[in-house]
């Protein structure tokens, strides 16, 4: 019985051990994986890549953490691991780790106005921080690129007449819906969320907050993040990182906001995070909104939007192909860019091949 209990308790102490392997300077490097699986991999996210056309599916690069160390890791010039990739969309999910720092220093609630921190938002006074963060801010915006961009918001504020002061563009924009009522994806939701949250914090705080709040002490040194015109990091698209450097904001997600000794974002709003925003529909999108990221999750019927994941999977995305998948049950952290063109490439078929790599 003792024995039996000693070696269930150095079983503990190892697994332990494994789970909170931490990366320091750079990440510790476990056993590659290796097989035909690995192949089958390889050969979904690494073709021979289409340059002349840029058709088909065209990864830059694939990171894949297990338990804290890379297991696997691939790059297609002119990417490699030192490279800061566009993150496009990505940035939206960083955004709302930002806030979350500052929603643990109690820089304000979920059931705040935005107009508090941001008066231009006075135009719309009843939409909340949490109607933000859920995309459900009720404002009449089109996110569209290639479909039809003479129509499309997004592009009118990242290139156009908005590009000067996105925040500003958004506020300015109609209402569809009352705020909180209804889920429609919008870069202009993301960017007043950066705006107020430089209300909240004064400019010269601002300016320095992603690295001093987040990236440094995640050990991210190089991360870039674009502004506009108005000294607004222009949250919805323009962050840069290496995906070593992105996948540590996995791995901090993954361990519910804890960063070693560190609880670097609440638990509560990691959770927040994770959960269904409840007046989304089945099928509006290509995954299931949470707070500021997306899920893995079953609602009103309709089955997980990556079937071949795990239910608690859940992921930051970006245009042309940029995930970061964060796998919780099953230690996994995975980082992949791109530069997809034509929509062939599929999240389910790569969560699957990687699945089946790591299988012992």
């Amino acid at each position: 019985m003792v024995r039996g209990l000693l070696c269930a308790a150095l079983l503990f102490v190892t697994f332990t051990s494994r789970a909170e392997t931490w990366p320091d300077k750079d990440w510790a490097k476990g056993t590659p994986i290796e097989g035909p699986a690995v192949d089958a991999l390889n050969t979904y996210a690494f073709p021979t890549r289409d340059d002349a056309t840029r058709q088909g599916i065209r990864t830059d690069a694939l990171l894949v953490i297990r338990d804290g160390e890379i297991i696997y890791e691939r790059y297609a010039a002119p990417t490699t691991a030192r490279t800061p990739h566009l993150t496009w969309s990505i940035s939206k999910s960083l955004m709302a780790s930002v806030l979350g720092v500052a929603y643990g220093d109690n820089r304000f609630k979920l059931t705040d106005p935005v107009a508090c921190f941001y008066p231009p938002m006075k135009q719309h006074p009843a939409v909340t921080m949490a109607d933000l963060l859920h995309w459900a801010s009720g404002l009449d915006w089109q996110e569209s690129y290639e479909v039809a961009p003479l129509k499309s918001s997004v592009v009118a504020m990242l290139y156009t007449r908005g590009r000067h002061d996105m925040a500003e563009f958004a506020a300015d924009t109609d209402s569809f819906s009352a705020p909180g009522k209804a889920f429609r994806y919008s870069s202009g939701d993301s960017n007043l969320l950066s705006a107020a949250l430089k209300g909240m914090l004064g400019h010269k705080a601002y300016m320095s907050y992603p690295w001093d709040a987040l990236f440094k002490p995640l050990g991210i040194h190089h991360a870039t993040w674009e502004t506009d015109a108005d000294e607004t990091f222009v949250a919805s698209s323009y962050a840069y990182l290496t995906a070593r450097d992105l996948a540590r904001v996995g791995l901090l997600m993954a361990r519910d906001g804890r960063w070693g000794a560190q609880q670097l974002l609440p638990k509560a709003w990691v959770d927040f995070n994770r959960q269904p925003f409840d007046a989304y529909k089945a099928g509006q999108d290509e995954a299931v909104p949470g707070g500021h990221w997306w899920l893995n999750r079953e609602v009103q019927g309709a089955a997980r939007p990556w079937p071949d994941a795990p239910a608690d999977t859940f992921a930051a995305l970006g245009h042309w192909g940029q995930a970061l998948y964060v796998l919780p049950d099953e230690h996994l952290v995975i980082v992949r860019y791109g530069d997809d063109r034509d929509g062939s490439y599929r999240h389910n078929e790569l969560l699957k091949r990687v699945l089946a790599a790591v299988q012992p």
